[in-house]
């Protein structure tokens, strides 16, 4: 019985990548791209490359790659941060770029959200929480 709730749950956050894939479509760009100016906008118009990739949990290759694609592009600037550490900031073309691509979904997200009560994000945000603890936790015995 407890297998079916844990499919259940992976089932639906399948189903919910699959929404923010088809989001990233409809816009015309890749899910990395989504993925990485979501991140860099919600962090303030830059931020550390090593964030955006331990935040989506994509890998750094593609992170690095997309990335390139998108300075290449005029979207972002790469600068030097302290020690091996890498900025990522948007251009001016960059920021009507994310603007148009990223703020429908932060849109939608916060219809989302203003629709739950405040004890419904709480619990929605620790029981996530509780989830991934656990798993990391399962997932390092495992290997």
């Amino acid at each position: 019985m407890h297998y079916l709730k844990a499919r259940e749950y992976t089932y639906l956050s399948g189903e919910i990548n699959a929404l923010y894939h088809e989001a990233a479509v409809k816009m015309g760009i890749s899910d990395s791209v989504q993925n990485i100016l979501y991140v860099i906008c919600e962090k303030g118009d830059s931020c550390l490359q090593s964030e955006i990739s331990k935040l989506t949990g994509i890998s750094r290759q593609t992170i690095n790659s997309a990335i390139r694609k998108l300075e290449k592009e005029g979207i972002v600037n790469i600068t030097q941060g302290t020690g091996r550490n890498t900025v990522v900031s948007l251009t001016e073309k960059g920021k009507k770029f994310a603007h148009e691509k990223v703020e429908p979904l932060f849109d939608i997200e916060n219809r989302i959200w203003n629709d739950w009560t405040e004890a419904e994000q709480r619990q929605y945000l620790l029981l996530t929480q509780k989830y991934r603890d656990a798993l990391e936790k399962y997932m390092k015995k495992m290997m």
